[in-house]
């Protein structure tokens, strides 16, 4: 049975996010808001918990989990990245985009895509989060709460709670979210592409919309 948390949206309150980082630390799958939709998220360095994160989404190991930084400073520890690369990524973070990337020689091959060896990178705008993040002191691995066979992500607690109540340790209710998807950028080619259109708009990449 998953614990249930009710968290300001605004004004995280620090106990119950101390709580939720002890959750995770100790295994745990959790249901959390950001600033596109709801994402499960578990400890980066936990195998079993995102083999269990994937089993729930119903995806293997060539979709992409992302890794939900703080800010940009991060961003050199996980990915290899350009100045072009660089000012894109810096020019709409922190939003709803997560960024196809490769990945440095330090991520472990389990996180990185099988054969392209890529990561993807976000850094969300969404106060929870970004107090969980802190609180850990570490990334997140995560991924759109998309369940197996649907098109749309899951947008309220009520429900993701009772649908994955014997499958994540922890839901953690921040109101409703944006009922849209992060968008996903790959910039690891010569030019932005557009691998999955979501709430972030395009524009700023040069995509067609």
């Amino acid at each position: 049975m998953s614990q249930f948390f009710q968290i300001h949206p605004d004004n995280p309150q620090t106990r119950l996010i101390r709580q939720a980082a002890q959750i995770i630390d100790q295994g745990g799958v959790v249901a959390l808001p950001t600033d596109s939709s709801y994402a499960l998220a578990c400890h980066l360095d936990d195998k079993a918990a995102a083999d269990r994160l994937r089993r729930i989404r119903g995806i293997d190991e060539k979709h992409h989990l992302s890794l939900l930084v703080r800010d940009l400073s991060e961003l050199a520890s996980f990915a290899q990245v350009d100045n072009r690369q660089y000012r894109l990524i810096k020019a709409v973070t922190p939003g709803p985009y997560v960024f196809i990337l490769e990945a440095t020689k330090e991520v472990p091959r389990r996180l990185s895509h099988p054969s392209r060896k890529t990561i993807g990178l976000r850094v969300p705008d969404h106060a929870i989060t970004l107090a969980l993040l802190a609180e850990l002191g570490q990334p997140l691995l995560a991924s759109t709460l998309i369940m197996p066979g649907e098109q749309d992500p899951l947008n309220d607690a009520e429900e993701i709670r009772t649908r994955l109540e014997r499958q994540v340790e922890l839901v953690i209710d921040g109101g409703a979210c944006p009922f849209e998807p992060s968008t996903v950028i790959d910039l690891t080619g010569d030019t932005p592409t557009l691998v999955r259109a979501g709430r972030g708009s395009v524009a700023p990449f040069g995509i067609g919309a």
